[in-house]
């Protein structure tokens, strides 16, 4: 039984939301985080619990505005404070085809050598569509904030058109050729964020960069620090002379490098969580007075629970980290299509209820 949703008359409030997890002005419970919701979602909400007619993507801008329109409306009337949107610029990459999906060759990719990289076809900021990002930022309803990012961090990227086995082994036998693609994608992606960065309702910029694995960093520590943390450092800056916030997703475990993010890198919270690695009410209590922490709803629990134990999960990391502040509910990482819709919209109605009886 959803009690709450959808929500008929939201109020939701982007300056409460970014005081709160900056430590400013604490809110009566955490507010609603998430870093992507799976298209299916959006669709089946937007049509079963919405009513409004589902318009796919096309080529047509109007067909394209009616999308973004329902895309808005998800976010909206589910009760978040921002729209979060991402887009990434084409980078051509060597992919292995399975009967229902594809996934990025990790033996073999598109820039093994340096003729291979002289060759490739990288992508022009100056050549990109921006239009989604500016129909977003201007027909937000009155409140939302707009959370933006790139799709795709460098060291993704990096990993993506080398594969990971190539990055491996050309970090040692060819480490001027991954400086070079290094350079070629923070490059890139600083023009891409100096395009959306002035749009009037952007909050926060919170990209993604998944940099660990279950027990460690996927490369290591000093390697991340020389080619990678650096660039997140000028996105921050960016962000920060622009007087806003830099959250960062990185799946697995940062033990590692988690201080440098913050002191160096200056990131502003962390998103991405696995029980497995550290659960969420840990992390708070290590750093949740130093960043703002994100999420923390275990996609197993979400994919494979019920929706009552997910409810009490959603209840008992509310209660465990308002203590501290700093602290936004939602998922461990995403609402990939394998998660239960029921399950994600308990996650969302018992947020509100303890947000409601909080205010009672």
């Amino acid at each position: 039984m959803l009690d709450t949703i959808p929500i008929h008359h939201p109020n939701p409030d982007n300056q409460a939301f970014i005081a709160h997890l900056m430590g400013q002005k604490p809110l009566t419970a955490a507010p609603l985080v998430e870093y992507n919701i799976d298209d299916s979602h959006i669709q089946r909400i937007t049509t079963e619990i919405f009513n409004r007619p589902w318009i796919p993507w096309s080529r047509t801008r109007s067909d394209q505005q009616s999308c973004l329109d329902n895309f808005i409306q998800i976010w909206y009337r589910l009760g978040y404070d921002f729209v979060r949107f991402e887009r990434s610029l084409r980078f051509d990459e060597k992919r292995v085809i399975g009967k229902e999906r594809s996934w990025v060759d990790q033996q073999k990719g598109a820039i093994q050598n340096w003729q291979d990289f002289e060759q490739y076809q990288w992508p022009k900021v100056s050549e990109f569509d921006f239009s989604s990002y500016e129909y977003i930022n201007n027909n937000l309803p009155n409140g939302m904030g707009f959370i933006v990012s790139h799709a795709g961090g460098v060291f993704e990227h990096l990993s993506q058109i080398m594969s990971f086995e190539g990055l491996c082994y050309a970090l040692v036998d060819q480490r001027d050729l991954v400086e070079a693609i290094v350079e070629k994608l923070g490059t890139l992606t600083t023009e891409f964020y100096s395009q959306i960065l002035d749009l009037d309702h952007v909050i926060a910029l919170w990209p993604g960069d998944d940099m660990g694995y279950h027990s460690g960093t996927m490369i290591s520590p000093a390697d991340l620090g020389q080619l990678i943390l650096p660039w997140h450092k000028i996105f921050a800056r960016m962000a920060h002379k622009r007087g806003l916030p830099y959250f960062l997703h990185s799946c697995g475990n940062l033990t590692d490098i988690m201080d440098t993010l913050i002191a160096d890198v200056m990131i502003d919270g962390k998103h991405s969580f696995e029980d497995s690695i550290i659960p969420v009410e840990d992390f708070h209590k290590q750093y949740g007075k130093r960043i703002a922490v994100l999420g923390g709803v275990d996609v197993n629990i979400l994919a494979s629970g019920t929706p009552e134990e997910v409810r009490a999960r959603t209840r008992d990391l509310i209660e465990k980290c308002d203590l501290i502040g700093r602290f936004g509910i939602g998922s461990g990482n995403s609402i990939p299509d394998y998660v239960p819709l029921n399950n994600y919209l308990a996650m969302i109605d018992e947020r509100h209820k303890v947000a409601h009886a909080g205010k009672h």
